[in-house]
């Protein structure tokens, strides 16, 4: 069975994927921004261990990761955790993720939360040091550096998953995807033994799709490992 931590798992998307993940009887590590949103979560031996912390700040993302580092190398690690309409978006869609990656040691399996509204992000990096990238800057950024890790260290896979546009708090009553199935490719690619493209995918329900182009540009890639460097003061290694 795999070992995994999954991000933002107190509700929504990522607690629907802890919970699959346990019920096929793999171990889960979940991570909250506080304890109390995991009420209950605990009971009956259900998650190999919690972690705890907020991904909008920076020495709460170290925590987190050496939180983490005390199960080991996972198997895979699901970077669910997301925010929309708040100041933290930059913190938490794209610095945090990257944080993690850097300073944890490396599963054979990444998965990165994106959003079909990459799209319409914007490549403009200067917006991650000024504050003032939207929701789909984030998402096309975190989505290239899915794609950057790739092929970066050998045995770690990478990919990136559109979960939809679903009915989770985030979401919003309105959303007209399927919530079940907004969860099941993170599941997938975190425990499937055989997944094609086996790396550096770009995921919609299992499917692949075409990302924006500049996602796969090795020169943007590069660009935005730098700015995040710069940013964070953490080498990507």
């Amino acid at each position: 069975m795999a070992l995994v931590l999954v991000t933002g798992a107190a509700g929504g998307l990522g607690r629907n994927a802890a919970d699959a993940l346990a019920e096929a009887g793999h171990d889960v590590v979940v991570h909250a921004r506080d304890a109390a949103r995991l009420a209950g979560a605990e009971g009956g031996g259900r998650w190999r261990g919690v972690v705890v912390g907020d991904l909008a700040v920076a020495d709460e993302v170290r925590s987190v990761a050496g939180q983490a580092a005390g199960f080991g190398r996972f198997d895979a690690v699901v970077h669910n955790a997301g925010v929309l309409d708040s100041p933290d978006e930059i913190a938490v869609n794209i610095v945090a993720p990257y944080l993690l990656t850097a300073l944890m040691e490396k599963p054979a399996r990444l998965i990165y939360l994106s959003s079909s509204l990459h799209r319409t992000g914007s490549t403009d990096l200067g917006r991650l040091t000024a504050g003032t990238a939207s929701y789909d800057d984030t998402k096309l950024w975190v989505t290239a550096l899915a794609l950057a890790c790739a092929t970066r260290w050998e045995g770690t896979s990478s990919h990136a998953v559109d979960p939809g546009w679903v009915p989770t708090h985030m979401g919003g009553p309105a959303a007209s995807d399927d919530l079940a199935a907004g969860h099941r490719t993170q599941v997938w690619l975190a425990t499937h033994p055989d997944t094609t493209p086996a790396t550096g995918g770009y995921w919609y329900h299992r499917r692949t799709q075409t990302p924006h182009p500049v996602t796969r540009d090795e020169q943007f890639q590069a660009r935005l490992i730098r700015a995040l460097e710069q940013h964070t003061g953490v080498p990507l290694g």
